[in-house]
């Protein structure tokens, strides 16, 4: 061997040494937190305010049956039956000092009693303030708040499919629980769920028990109230719903305010955008139809219309603005920016009562809003 063999062999071991002597710093460091990324600081910072819901009493169901004396003579039972009711669920304090705290409608249905748990243990006897099944949403009030963290709201209309969410509930009684995932898809309809739907889609996993608990974005905001899960054995696959907190922000004040939602309507009746209306556009609303001397004639809504903004916000589907004209309050003025004859126009509309069973009017299977 040679001297300049020995010396390159040399400077390959020296060289060799130095490499792992880095690396192992480099794992040094990593074992240490410093370059590792981790949302645990986000997460200690926004599950003080994810609570558990837990329900017990007694309820009566209510059967016409049990109302008829013939049935209830002929098979001995009482006018009404009570039930045992012992469930959980999740919530999400958003008022600390006045104690308020967002859940769904079916975690707390026709429950006599509500307890609160916070995240280091605390229990706090809590009442329902309102409930809006249409919506899947209840509003709670904890007696005495004490020593409470809210979470503030977000706004729900600027995420975008890729967002990167957390979902913090109670899945199946286990205790709190925080999983992470993207926003899959936006203003998901056509679930049975409820009456009002504009769902975010995430692959965080959702479980029985996490509904009512909090999506939570990256910069530590609420941006939707979970909700539901597709799964055909009960469990999470991946595609989980979360009710926007912009709809969950207005139901809220309403139920705050008079203990219930009132929604009003404007006279429309709505359908997404038709393959032959498209013409380069996808996203919008179309005015399928107009009632007559209804506040949207008033107002100058034309059939044909395509609404593509309301109050400023982008309007994807019929769905989306017909829940911005149903959480609407009555009297309120709403903006709504359309496509007609292709040129764009604004009309002012104002937020009317409701018409009555009787006579609102119906076309096909579009009730008209």
């Amino acid at each position: 061997m040679t001297i300049r063999t020995l010396r390159l062999l040399l400077l390959t071991i020296l060289m060799l040494a130095f490499t792992a002597s880095q690396a192992g710093a480099q794992v040094a460091d990593l074992k240490l937190g410093g370059t590792i990324p981790t949302l645990a600081p986000l997460v200690r910072q926004v599950t003080p305010a994810v609570v558990n819901i837990s329900v017990h009493g007694r309820v009566r169901e209510d059967n016409p049956l049990y109302r008829d004396p013939i049935f209830r003579e002929f098979f001995d039972v009482p006018r009404q039956i009570e039930k045992e009711v012992n469930a959980t669920g999740s919530g999400v304090i958003v008022d600390a000092v006045r104690g308020y705290v967002l859940t769904n409608n079916h975690v707390v249905e026709g429950s006599p009693a509500v307890q609160i748990t916070t995240k280091d243990g605390r229990q706090f006897s809590a009442r329902v303030v309102g409930r809006d099944p249409p919506t899947d949403l209840a509003v709670l009030q904890i007696r005495n708040p004490e020593g409470l963290k809210a979470l503030s709201l977000g706004d729900s209309d600027a995420l975008e499919v890729g967002d990167f969410v957390l979902a913090i509930g109670n899945p199946f009684g286990l205790g709190q629980t925080v999983t992470s995932g993207l926003v899959s898809a936006l203003g998901r309809t056509g679930l049975g769920k409820q009456g009002y739907e504009d769902f975010i889609q995430t692959d965080a996993a959702i479980n029985p028990g996490n509904s009512g608990g909090a999506l939570v974005s990256l910069r530590g905001e609420l941006i939707g109230i979970n909700s539901a899960i597709i799964s055909p054995a009960g469990g999470n696959v991946g595609i989980g719903f979360a009710i926007p907190v912009n709809m969950a922000r207005r139901v809220m004040e309403q139920i705050i305010a008079t203990g219930h939602v009132e929604r009003g309507r404007i006279g429309v009746s709505l359908q997404d955008i038709a393959p032959a209306q498209k013409k380069g556009r996808n996203e919008g609303a179309v005015i399928a139809e107009v009632a007559p001397d209804s506040a949207a004639e008033k107002a100058g809504l034309r059939k044909g219309d395509i609404v593509v903004m309301a109050d400023d916000r982008p309007v994807r589907t019929s769905a989306q603005l017909r829940n911005k004209i149903g959480l609407a309050r009555i009297g309120q003025d709403v903006k709504l920016t359309v496509q007609r004859d292709g040129a764009p126009a604004t009309v002012v509309v104002t937020v009317a009562p409701p018409a009555e069973p009787s006579t609102a009017s119906v076309t096909g299977n579009r009730r008209l809003r």
